[in-house]
């Protein structure tokens, strides 16, 4: 089945209609409460996705648990919190949740496929198109990614940093219709849900009804988001045109029947090209380019490109092509870019204007310091 626009999807009571449909499963609904994978709580997530595919919607799984799942096996204690430690324990751990999702959607007579992924194959060009294209092929002869973060070899500067976010540029990257989040909660609450008083939310329609909204309670130890992650993961995803359900697995059937259930968050964008998705949501900075007020109101106000002759100072070791952050004289950021200069080379560069660079340094000076197709706005509170 071709996936239908995600613009279709205006209410929960769509997403059975879904032609495809992207599904995360949080650590927490995979394990048991020492870290061990729990071959039923699986099997019970299997078993709802596959009735998903069975009604002609294309799924997409995206599952964290390879740390977790590890954990067992290699004797830990708790969920490492070095780098090396769980690049092992998702080295052990990633073999044992693949073949347990193997048997288990064998079983419901479906095919699935391991697909592992870094930050870089969702924003550069080739690597893009490679995933998109394999994806897209995976779901065309029927079978069912199952997507994870390639923690074995991910270094904390191109890490997605959580699964929740890694999803949601998943769902852009396969232009599904819909984003499911399953995790240890049932919906986004007015506060933390043991709070006496904290009440469901049912519907999100944008970004300024999330004022207020206390989500700092921390999730689960063998999780690495809370909350403020799967919010920020629901931001990615709806600012590109997807809507999403924030729901705990145990609930995942209700949701996929399109009941009142979990949090809906509605599409509040159009698609926009996945690099700037990154800058916008995913990227770490390499350093800073502070602005003059002109330079501000060109790039916030007019959405030009950011030019030397604006620039007054510049922090950080970056080369050409890491992503920046545009900040004013107070260092508030404004936007977030890809920098064409290494960090070296601009200080020479500053309030010059374009064509006096081009008569000292030569014609291949006389370019923006950030391109406008490379730069993305930063929401500001009112």
């Amino acid at each position: 089945m071709g996936a239908v626009s995600a613009a279709a999807l205006s209410g929960r009571d769509q997403l059975p209609g879904a032609g495809r449909i992207v599904v995360k499963v949080g650590s927490s609904s995979l394990t048991t409460p020492d870290g061990h994978l729990d071959p039923q709580r699986l099997a019970a997530v299997v078993d709802v996705l596959a009735a998903c595919r069975r009604a002609g919607t294309q799924v997409v799984l995206v599952s964290s648990g390879a740390i977790a799942a590890g954990i067992g096996p290699l004797g830990l204690a708790a969920r490492p919190r070095d780098l090396a430690t769980q690049q092992a324990a998702a080295s052990v751990g990633q073999g044992l949740l693949v073949a347990h999702y193997t048997r288990a959607f064998a079983a419901q007579g479906l095919t699935v496929a391991q697909v592992l992924l870094t930050a870089e194959d969702t924003w550069r060009r080739g690597q893009y198109r490679n995933a998109h294209r394999a994806l897209t092929r995976l779901l065309d002869l029927g079978v069912v990614p199952i997507i994870n973060e390639n923690d074995a070899v991910a270094t904390d500067e191109i890490r997605f940093g959580d699964n929740d976010r890694l999803a949601a540029l998943v769902s852009h990257l396969v232009h599904a219709d819909a984003l499911v989040l399953l995790t240890d909660v049932d919906a986004l609450y007015t506060g933390p849900p043991s709070r006496p008083g904290s009440r469901r939310i049912a519907e999100v329609h944008g970004p300024d009804e999330l004022e207020g909204i206390d989500v700092t309670a921390r999730g689960s130890a063998v999780g690495t988001g809370g909350m403020v992650t799967k919010l920020e993961s629901v931001a990615i995803a709806t600012q590109s045109g997807i809507p999403v359900v924030l729901t705990s697995a145990a609930h995942a059937a209700s949701a996929l029947r399109g009941e009142d259930v979990g949090t809906w968050f509605t599409a509040t964008g159009r698609r926009r090209s996945i690099r700037l998705l990154w800058l916008a949501h995913a990227a770490r900075t390499r350093g800073r380019l502070v602005l003059d007020d002109g330079a501000v109101r060109a790039v916030v106000d007019r959405q030009t490109s950011l030019l030397p002759a604006g620039v007054t100072d510049v922090e950080g070791a970056f080369e050409a092509g890491d992503p920046v952050e545009l900040v004013d004289a107070e260092g508030a950021v404004v936007a977030r870019g890809l920098v064409a200069y290494g960090a070296e080379e601009v200080p020479q560069l500053l309030g010059r204007s374009t064509s006096e660079l081009r008569d000292a340094l030569g014609p291949g000076y006389d370019r923006e310091l950030v391109h406008r197709d490379d730069l993305v706005l930063v929401r500001r509170r009112r």
